[in-house]
């Protein structure tokens, strides 16, 4: 194990260089990105409105000269931020990799992959599932209130705001199983630990469902329920892990005692007869 990490010593300088070249790969891939996302600005943003033309809401407003140039902006950096993590999460990889066992790289790099899948499932629940929803109930307060009448107007700002706290809400959160599911791994938390303490997830994931969505019991509720359903799946992933990986220590003893049991009785078992002579072939007398 020594070896794994011997083999890639380096002096300090050597560790800033490579430090520095993994920047500038992430940031030169960032900037690619960000300039293709800002030619596709328009298509990508009328995906986004899709949700809110559901709720029956067909008009957005811009109340600055600047607003709708920076919503474009900042689509095209929310976009280029979520195509380029895959390549961000393996330059990371190269750097942090060399200074790990081979036993840590194999337990840890299952969940630097399920990363993408968990984050891209939270904001794909949020995108088909709680932002529908949640524009349902907020817009639904538009009508006659004491003979004024109550529209919803609202701003291009606003609204991407609106949109990217969802999205990167509701991923960051579902990545809760592969967060816990690594610190179980490197010995921070056990299973009995994380059973025992779910009247403190609840509370703990009302207060992240409260900060991450945005002021309205509907979107906090919307985060919490999956949120809470992930602390479990957790749980339960954690002691399938477990018992997989019990039932193949219990395979390798087994078919580890019969080889020793086979020797043992090659050991004790009586071979055949000695022939004449002491086992020696031409008869008895001396040669």
């Amino acid at each position: 194990m020594i070896a794994d990490i011997d083999d890639s010593k380096a002096p300090l300088l050597d560790h800033l260089i490579e430090l520095r070249r993994r920047l500038l790969w992430c940031v030169a891939t960032l900037m690619v990105g960000f300039f293709v996302c800002l030619y596709f600005a328009k298509p990508i943003f009328a995906l986004l409105v899709q949700p809110l033309l559901a709720a029956g809401q067909g008009k957005l407003i811009y109340t600055d000269v600047f607003e709708a140039f920076f919503a474009e902006v900042k689509v095209a950096f929310f976009a280029a931020l979520m195509i380029s993590f895959p390549v961000l999460a393996t330059q990371i990889w190269r750097f942090v990799a060399p200074g790990m066992y081979a036993k840590e790289k194999r337990a840890f790099l299952p969940f630097l992959l399920m990363t993408p899948f968990f984050f891209g499932a939270g904001a794909a629940f949020a995108y088909f599932i709680a932002m529908p929803w949640a524009l349902s109930f907020l817009l639904g307060f538009e009508g006659n209130v004491g003979g004024v009448s109550q529209e919803a107007l609202p701003g291009v700002g606003n609204y991407l705001t609106f949109v990217m706290r969802f999205l990167f809400g509701f991923g960051v959160a579902f990545l809760m199983p592969v967060l816990l599911m690594v610190l179980e791994r490197a010995g921070v938390v056990t299973r009995e630990q994380l059973a025992g303490s779910r009247r403190y997830a609840l509370v703990g994931s009302a207060a992240v469902a409260a900060v991450l969505t945005p002021p309205d019991a509907i979107s906090m509720l919307m985060m919490l329920v999956p949120l809470y359903g992930l602390y479990e799946f957790a749980i339960l992933s954690i002691r399938l892990t477990h018992w997989r990986a019990a039932r193949r220590s219990a395979a390798a003893g087994t078919s580890s005692t019969v080889p020793a049991a086979a020797v043992e009785e090659a050991q004790t078992s009586v071979g055949p007869e000695t022939p004449p002579g002491g086992g020696r072939v031409g008869g008895s007398g001396p040669i």
